[in-house]
């Protein structure tokens, strides 16, 4: 594994003019697969040297991806619960199953009921002592590993007082927020819709001291508009960096728009963690008909 993941300062007059150094933490680098922060999540749960994995996600899932390909390189069996019906032609759930992870399929009403639906007792129960993760790998073990991602920044760029990253479940923001530097704010871009994310994080975590931004979730979770899109797009052709449409590209597109507004005094040192995902860009152009870049 490339630790710590790399910090690359990105260039352009949009903030060079006010004086602004951004910076972005390459988590996409940690492995050619198993990376960004489902890597993090991962690293300590399997430490506890599981003998197989029973999992949860939607059909395009980072996690699911990132699990299934851990289970290949660490020769650790895979079980992917999977909300909703198979497609055969799916890119996510192909390479799951390439990687060797056993997919089951559960109808959404009972998908919502997770591991305490009669289906998924049913599935777990067919294995010995499973290690049992939840839907985008969220538990203690997953936030000790994200919180080493503030703790390498403090290393490497230990005069950063911004660091910003986008969340779905709030795991990575929790980690980062507990290792953080008192001097320093964390921005939470929050990749849902309304403001609940905030009150897991501070559960999670055990802090307020971060600042949630919900102005830049395009429409709700997986959606999308053709300016973000160009965004991403136009983001790759000028720092050979690929964000994706889900969590990265919505929010360094709103890091970006609020440089432009002046929301960072002079001077600013700002790292964003860049935390994968991008296998979400094949998914994106499979169900959209491409017009995304991918790596």
């Amino acid at each position: 594994m490339n630790l710590p993941s790399p910090i690359q300062r990105l260039y352009d007059p949009i903030w060079e003019n006010q004086e602004i150094e951004l910076y972005i933490k390459r988590e996409d680098l940690i492995h050619p697969i198993v990376n960004g922060n489902k890597y993090r999540k991962l690293k300590y749960n399997l430490e506890t040297n599981p003998k197989c994995i029973i999992t949860f996600g939607g059909a395009f899932s980072n996690h699911i991806h990132a699990t299934a390909s851990a289970g290949k390189l660490y020769n650790i069996p895979t079980v992917g619960i999977i909300r909703g019906e198979l497609d055969e032609n799916n890119p996510t759930l192909l390479h799951a199953r390439s990687c060797g992870m056993d997919l089951r399929f559960i109808d959404r009403s009972t998908y919502k009921l997770k591991e305490k639906s009669d289906v998924a007792k049913s599935i777990i129960a067919e294995y010995k002592d499973p290690l049992i993760l939840p839907e985008g790998g969220n538990n203690a073990l997953a936030r000790k590993g994200t919180s080493e991602v503030a703790i390498e920044i403090n290393v490497q760029l230990p005069t950063v007082n911004y660091i910003a990253l986008s969340a779905g479940t709030g795991g990575t923001a929790s980690g980062i927020i507990s290792k953080k530097r008192p001097y320093q704010k964390v921005l939470v871009f929050s990749a849902l819709k309304g403001d609940f994310l905030k009150n897991e994080i501070i559960d999670m975590s055990r802090s307020s001291d971060f600042e949630l931004q919900t102005d830049y979730q395009f429409g709700g979770y997986a959606r999308t508009k053709p300016d973000l899109i160009s965004f991403i797009n136009q983001f790759y052709n000028d720092h050979d960096i690929a964000l994706d449409p889900i969590y990265n590209g919505k929010g360094m597109f709103g890091i970006i728009d609020l440089i432009q507004k002046r929301f960072f005094p002079k001077g600013s040192k700002l790292v964003w963690v860049l935390t994968g995902g991008q296998q979400g860009n094949i998914a994106w152009n499979y169900m959209n008909g491409g017009g995304l870049i991918e790596i």
